[in-house]
């Protein structure tokens, strides 16, 4: 909603120059998969990370954390420690920054910030908890900092903006479309609802109708019946990367961050057992990945298909292998197989357990 895209629209960026006085540049970034590519060819420098947890969040985990050594300069803009912080390039920066739970003290008092919540609705959270220490800056006092360091010539008021959050709100709503009079209508009750058209049944396509198209997968695992489809997916108890607790309530999985859930018929036609233990293969056409030491969980899922969790299966899913246009890792859909632990040993070039 705010921009940030690596392929802002034309219409944003000239909103963007015409309320900040500035031209934007128009030179396209990078997506993910994009960014991994150019940091394993050596053309990225710098990877700077606000929040987020690159290393593990991202598909196929030898490749990835590869490239981001290559770079001269990893720094991360974080809460707390993750796995990101421990692979990084020829030199590393963690910027600790404060919590939403933590009271940020601005100009005026505290200062709250803004969020959108999965559900389109736009309010404030304002943290009640004493900082962990004095020397703890808000994330947006360690970018408004950075850029004056960077412009010190710049007639932009980096600091007010950091001190008072009210006038990065203002300049958004000059900036957003639906942001008009923000300040105001985010301190309404339980905040605002962002205009959603799919949500009010309208269409802005020619004939007033949604439109679905469907698609077909590359999923032909040919005569071979060993091939499976894995799908990776969240605990209950899981926002991403972090993981609260370990009880899977609604599979009935507890105390288990390695599970592989899959079907009876398959557990009969391969050979297993469920509680087997086991390893995955993925299958690309750059040669194989292994992910080592899961447990078979009888699951009522479709034959043919498997699914574990992410970001433990994350090393499984080729950089090459993601949808088409949008190249969002195809994370749902990765040819695997499963040997029984010890059954066989793959070469050393195979993969890299996460």
């Amino acid at each position: 909603t705010m921009g940030i895209n690596e392929r802002p629209t034309e219409a944003f960026l000239a909103r963007l120059g015409q309320t900040h006085g500035f031209e934007p540049p128009r030179q396209h970034g990078h997506d993910v998969i994009g960014a991994i590519d150019a940091m394993s060819r050596g053309e990225v420098d710098v990877f700077f990370a606000l929040g987020g947890n690159f290393a593990a969040a991202s598909p196929d985990t030898a490749a990835t954390h590869a490239a981001l050594r290559r770079c001269q300069l990893t720094a991360h803009v974080s809460t707390k420690l993750n796995r990101s912080h421990l692979v990084h390039g020829r030199r590393a920066l963690i910027l600790p920054c404060l919590g939403r739970t933590e009271v940020d003290q601005g100009r005026h008092g505290p200062q709250s910030v803004s969020v959108e919540d999965s559900m389109s609705m736009v309010h404030l959270s304002c943290g009640g908890v004493p900082p962990a220490s004095a020397q703890l800056l808000s994330e947006p006092a360690i970018v408004a900092g950075l850029a004056q360091a960077a412009l010190p010539e710049s007639a932009w008021p980096w600091q007010d903006w950091a001190a008072d959050y009210d006038q990065i709100r203002d300049l958004i709503a000059q900036t957003i479309d639906g942001f008009e009079d923000f300040n105001a209508r985010v301190r309404q009750p339980g905040g605002f609802h962002l205009p959603h058209p799919a949500r009010e049944r309208q269409w802005p396509t020619v004939s007033g109708k949604a439109g679905l198209f469907v698609h077909e997968l590359p999923l032909d695992s040919g005569n071979d019946p060993t091939l499976l489809q894995l799908m990776t997916v969240r605990s209950h108890d899981q926002y991403n990367t972090t993981i609260y607790g370990l009880r899977d309530r609604y599979r009935g999985v507890q105390g288990e961050r390695r599970p592989l859930f899959i079907s009876s018929s398959d557990l009969q036609a391969l050979g297993l057992r469920n509680g087997d233990r086991v390893d995955v293969v993925s299958i690309w056409h750059d040669g194989e990945r292994l992910a080592e030491d899961f447990l078979l969980v009888e699951y009522a899922i479709p034959p043919g298909c498997v699914a574990s969790y992410f970001p433990e299966t994350n090393v499984l899913v080729p950089l090459d292998h993601h949808a088409e246009g949008a190249r969002t890792p195809a994370s749902k859909a990765i040819p695997v197989k499963i040997r029984r632990r010890g059954s066989e040993t793959l070469p050393p070039s195979a993969g890299s357990q996460p």
